[in-house]
């Protein structure tokens, strides 16, 4: 044995002594492989240059570092399409009455309409109704939604605190799931970790079946750690759907509340949006293909409203385009209410195009940010839009988390997505745009309210900040791509 230990100590001695000598001309011809391949990978996938140069620029400046941060947070595409996954049970929305574009109010919308069908490849549905409620409503509403539930409760969501606003909703789930209700939670692989330890325990022990969604406890085994989803769905019994910014998080019904949001309460067809997207979500993260049909009323209101499903796979690109078909559309005015907002030139430009064009343009968010990369950042697209004439309001605490959009008080947007480079490109989101004047107007005076609150930030304001925060706010600015 001490012969065998012997020569394998001087083997290893040699490999060392042979390392030592040649370790340069080994790593450097990998570093340039490496750096070449994701250089090669880089300009075939990027359509954004400047997130094209900031890629390539790294992996040549920081060497391996920079290749592994790029295969952990750069590959941004999932290969994944609905009816790929289940043999397109759920492409079939036959129970989504729809409407002819030409029927929309608002003729300069119309145009809008067809290029979001075009887009979305889902019928513009009749007949809904739709409802704004604030966070702390929307969460009551939703546990007596599961309470009422009869055949099946279905929910997505990115954050679902073990909290005072997650356990009464497990409660309710447990309860419902014990009575023999088919009860499904899909949560975000990241986003479950928010809230230690995670809620999926609790959900499990009360018999609810719940599954994570592109989640590992290894980084190797996780080649889509940046792509996150992100939206916020339930379907309860195929006839009633909830959707919007909203997490389940504490911070909403705290006294007082640390964060403000808005969620949308649905019925009508357009609820099978709704399911098709969840059944999509389901089926790729655990196998299991779920019925996906609407079993509702045809007409309980008189919203025309679509789904808009986006995301890095076969959905790449159809919230941005919205958003820049949208803008484009606006005749009078443009509404935006957004936590993060640092959209990318190609919205910028739209927006500033409108503000040509004589449109008002207002923008809200929040006065402090959670994030504050993020709103230095903001902050720093926004100055260009405020000389350009926008209006810009900054709302008093606490943090306002809500996602809504109007345009020519007749066209409504709502969601999940953020206007920031992870949910125009990175991350799953789930918007709901509708046609409809009543329902603009109640959104409207949502925004009438935050603003009321809201301190205005104009040109001289910019003006008089201090260099080193332009600076600051600059150098935030160019990690954009990253944001």
């Amino acid at each position: 044995m001490s012969d065998f230990l012997h020569t394998a100590l001087l083997w290893l001695e040699q490999a060392s002594a042979w390392l030592e000598a040649f370790w340069l001309a080994i790593v450097a011809p990998v570093g340039v492989g490496l750096a070449v391949w994701v250089t090669v990978h880089v300009a075939q996938h990027k359509r954004d240059a400047r997130a094209a140069a900031a890629w390539t620029g790294l992996v040549w400046l920081v060497p391996f570092l920079g290749a592994l941060l790029y295969l952990l947070l750069g590959v941004n595409r999932i290969q994944r399409r609905a009816r790929q996954l289940t043999g397109g049970g759920i492409d079939t929305l036959e129970s989504a009455e729809s409407v002819a574009e030409d029927t929309v109010q608002a003729p300069q919308l119309r145009v809008l309409s067809r290029l979001v069908g075009r887009l979305t490849r889902l019928p513009l549905t009749a007949g809904n109704r739709v409802t704004m409620h604030e966070a702390r409503e929307a969460l009551h509403l939703m546990a007596q939604a599961v309470d009422e539930a009869q055949h099946s409760v279905f929910m997505a969501t990115y954050i679902f605190g073990n909290d005072a606003a997650g356990k009464p909703l497990v409660e309710a789930l447990t309860r419902a799931a014990a009575r023999g209700v088919q009860v499904r939670v899909l949560l975000d692989g990241v986003g479950a970790l928010y809230s230690l330890p995670s809620v999926t325990r609790r959900l499990r022990k009360g018999g609810v079946r719940v599954e994570r969604f592109l989640h590992s406890v290894a980084p190797w085994r996780m080649p889509y750690m940046n792509l996150r989803n992100h939206r916020k769905l339930m379907i309860v019994d195929h006839t009633l759907g909830f959707t919007g910014g909203m997490n389940v998080r504490a911070g909403y019904v705290r006294e007082p509340a640390r964060t403000h949001d808005l969620h949308a309460r649905l019925e009508g067809p357009v609820v099978a949006h709704l399911l098709r997207t969840f059944a999509a979500d389901w089926m790729f993260t655990c196998g299991e293909n779920l019925t996906a049909e609407y079993q509702g009323q045809q007409a309980p209101g008189t919203v025309r409203a679509r789904g808009i499903s986006a995301g890095p796979d076969a959905d790449f690109d159809k919230r941005r385009l919205t958003l820049f078909a949208a803008i484009g559309s606006a005749e009078r005015e443009i509404r935006i209410v957004t936590p993060y907002f640092v959209p990318d030139q190609t919205l910028m430009a739209a927006l500033q195009l409108a503000l040509l064009k004589g449109v008002k343009v207002e923008l809200v968010v929040p006065r402090k940010n959670n994030l504050r990369l993020v709103q230095w950042a903001s902050i720093h697209a926004l100055k260009w839009l405020v000389r350009g004439g926008a209006h810009l309001y900054l709302s008093a605490p606490p943090f306002d988390h809500s996602k809504v959009m109007t345009v020519d008080g007749h066209w409504v947007q709502l969601g999940s997505g953020n206007w920031d480079a992870r949910s125009l490109r990175l991350n799953f989101e789930f918007d709901l745009e509708c046609y409809d004047g009543p329902l603009a107007e109640q959104v409207n005076t949502l925004i009438d309210g935050r603003i009321a609150g809201a301190r205005r930030m104009d040109d001289a304001d910019f003006q008089a900040m201090a260099g080193w925060r332009n600076v600051r706010n600059a150098l935030a600015h160019m990690l954009e791509p990253y944001l």
